[in-house]
């Protein structure tokens, strides 16, 4: 009996999560138009307003996911360090605490 149950349990998570999915997935995907990020809706229009145009960034990463890429790399090496170094970071506090 219990394993009737649970193919029961089973088929109707499905039935319910299945739909739902598909749901939220085509209510993100069929957007009127992308989304604009915060530079061209906030400070592009606020310079706008103030009389001044939008500068260059100083150093511009361009078009593409090259920023994010850095911010992943930049958070797989503290990552290392932060896990390679774990055991000295919490047996100085352990010392500490003992004194």
């Amino acid at each position: 009996m219990p394993l009737r149950n649970r193919r029961w349990r089973t088929v109707l998570l499905h039935i319910i999560l299945l739909p739902l999915l598909y749901f939220v997935f085509s209510f993100f995907t069929l957007g009127p138009k992308p989304y604009s990020g915060v530079d061209e809706t906030v400070v592009e229009r606020i310079a706008k307003e103030h009389g001044r145009e939008a500068a260059r960034p100083l150093l511009d990463p361009g078009e593409g996911d090259l920023l994010l890429f850095v911010f992943l790399v930049a958070g797989v090496v503290g990552g290392f360090v932060a896990g390679y170094s774990w055991r000295t970071l919490t047996e100085k506090r352990r010392k500490s605490s003992d004194e």
